[in-house]
């Protein structure tokens, strides 16, 4: 029988899980685990960063390229009160990581010790992180450990993954247990997450299908790693492919039967085929505000009367916000290899071929009024040209991050991956830190793939710290920096509620003179290690990136982009109880 501390248990669980590393920052709440984690730093390594907010994007973006969980250390108040942001973003787009928390010992519970959160409960971390995790558990004895590590990681990992919260008192790290950590294997065993539907609930949908006019397939973020079974499907009935905003890396951009993202942000062909179907089949989304043009009818659905087949690994969010003629509890991958293999080799109607011409019409339509701007020569650079510059220089396998700001809208809008799984975002939380700090995860997951975040100048300056840390563990990741002085899609929406003179707190300002603030971005990746070029002129951007690429090294492109540009929109979304605006394009339906 072994002798183990808690810190101990929890390392070598982590080791027999597969983890390779741990990301997090020190504090005296988890020295105790970096202490086992030193004795085991070959087997394990450990990546410390500058803020926790930062850990926790770097393990969320690990997850979502390689569907693996890391785990994050963080110490007790407000080092781990640092974590939520990230956390919910985790969360709310169903990516997986363990969140070690250190706490206070249990010797000092509600004795009001150093950072202790314990005015209502003791040592009651766990209820500020509740929100925002799957599960939380709270160790007070070290033999508890191996059971919650075990039962942490099924939960993870378990139907829709998620993050999940393992706080552990200072104590209980360092006392010590004969009981023996947990063996993964034996309890995983040989089974898998992968959740069939009813062989009575396909022929459903296949009878819906074969009698639907305007068929469409919408694929979620939960449909992204089952992007060749939907692909398959869809070629084999020749349906056309919207996706949601979150699940824009499901199908390849070229695709012919790829239509675009649906919502405010969306394409036009995307939101006239959805909002024109007889059915819709939804595979991994749960139809939130921003992807269906706030549920307003007509506008990105009209649902009923269009009909619709929800397919989602969770039953909660079938007919949560739309009702659902057929509604499947299972995973898009396995609902999608079962429908196809019932089509087999079935020709599809007659009526298909008259409803894709349709919709490539609209596509046509779409694609004459946004392509004049992806070669203006303007300065600042127009956003069209800049994704443009962007799409030419990236090799075809490149992870592309987007952080939040007005930058995603133009992605989201106008952002064509090439391959699936390749567009990374923080969309149901939207935490802004996202992109900056998970293009490390990102390359980490991936070490060989080229990993670009275009940020914002507001996002990145709120965790600048990431090319220090990039630096630190050579990291060769590129930022391109979206300057365009300030937190402009808010300032936007500030103008167009309020009125054109009625901004306040958006831009970037000397406070004294009104002048501009602008950051030398170059100079602040310099003075961490890191290098950096200003772009201002289009037709040095392309030319910029590849520099970048080929840098093998944290890299800060600074490239000013015009701060008025308008987006275009097909689609709209609602502040309730402000007025919602009407699309620009395409409306109402000609």
């Amino acid at each position: 029988m072994g002798d183990w501390s808690g810190a101990e248990l929890i390392t070598e669980h982590l080791i027999r899980e597969g983890v390779p590393y741990v990301v997090g920052l020190c504090g005296h709440g988890d020295l105790g685990l970096l202490d086992a984690l030193f004795d085991r730093r070959d087997d394990i390594r450990t990546i410390s960063t500058h803020h926790e907010a930062a850990a926790g994007f770097i393990a969320d973006a690990y997850y979502r390229v390689r569907r693996e969980p890391l785990a994050t250390f963080t110490s007790c108040g407000p080092g781990s009160a640092n974590l939520p942001v990230a956390l919910g973003s985790a969360l709310m787009d169903d990516s997986a990581l363990l969140a070690i928390t250190g706490n206070v010992a249990t010797s000092q519970f509600n004795r009001g010790p150093f950072q202790e959160a314990g005015r209502h409960y003791q040592a009651d971390f766990p209820s500020a992180l509740r929100p925002f995790v799957k599960r939380g558990y709270q160790a007070t004895r070290a033999e508890q450990l191996p059971l919650m590590l075990r039962q942490a990681f099924a939960t993870m990992r378990a139907g829709r993954p998620g993050p999940v919260h393992l706080d552990v008192p200072l104590d209980v790290f360092v006392e010590r247990t004969t009981t023996e950590p947990a063996e993964p294997d034996l309890w995983r065993g040989a089974g898998s997450n992968r959740v069939a539907a009813a062989s009575d609930d396909i022929e459903a949908v296949l009878d819906l299908l074969e009698a639907a006019q305007r068929p469409v397939l919408v694929a979620g973020s939960g449909a992204e790693s089952a992007a060749a079974e939907l692909l398959a499907f869809a070629r084999a009935a020749q349906l056309p492919v919207a996706t949601s905003p979150l699940g824009k890396a499901a199908i390849g951009g070229s695709d012919p039967l790829s239509l675009g993202a649906t919502g405010r942000n969306g394409s036009y062909p995307a939101n006239r085929a959805c909002r024109t179907a007889d059915l819709v089949i939804a595979l991994g989304t749960r139809f939130d505000d921003r992807a269906t043009s706030s549920w307003l009818p007509g506008y990105t659905y009209a649902i009923p009367p269009t009909r619709l087949v929800h397919v989602h690994i969770d039953p909660a969010e079938l007919s949560r916000n739309y009702p659902a003629t057929v509604g499947i509890a299972a995973s898009p991958g396995e609902v999608l290899r079962q429908l196809t293999v019932r089509w087999g080799a079935k020709a599809p109607p007659p009526s298909r071929r008259t409803w894709l011409d349709r919709i490539t019409e609209w596509a046509d339509e779409w694609e004459r009024h946004i392509a004049p701007h992806r070669w203006s020569t303007a300065t600042p650079i127009r956003p069209e040209r800049v994704l443009a510059e962007l799409r030419g220089a990236l090799p075809a396998d490149a992870i592309l991050l987007a952080d939040v700001g007005a930058h995603h809208n133009w992605i989201v809008q106008q952002w064509y991956p090439h391959r699936p799984g390749t567009l990374l975002q923080s969309w149901g939380f939207a935490s802004m830190g996202f992109g900056v700090a998970g293009a490390l995860g990102a390359r980490l997951a991936a070490p060989d793939t080229p990993v670009l975040a275009v940020v914002g100048d507001g996002g990145f300056l709120m965790l600048p710290s990431v090319v220090a840390t990039a630096v630190q563990y050579d990291l060769p990741v590129v930022w391109l920096i979206w300057n365009n002085g300030g937190f402009i899609s808010i300032r936007d929406q500030q103008r167009g509620y309020f009125g054109r003179n009625r901004e306040l707190a958006t831009t970037f300002r000397i406070d004294a003179t009104g002048e501009p603030h602008r950051t030398d971005f170059v100079a602040l990746a310099r003075s961490m290690g890191g290098e950096g070029l200003r772009v201002e002129h289009p037709g040095d951007l392309g030319d910029a990136v590849r520099v970048a690429l080929d840098a093998h090294r944290p890299f800060v492109l600074d490239v000013t982009v015009d701060e008025a540009a308008t987006m275009p929109s097909a689609a709209t979304w609602e502040l309730a109880p402000l007025p919602h605006p009407e699309p620009s394009f395409g409306w109402p339906d000609m």
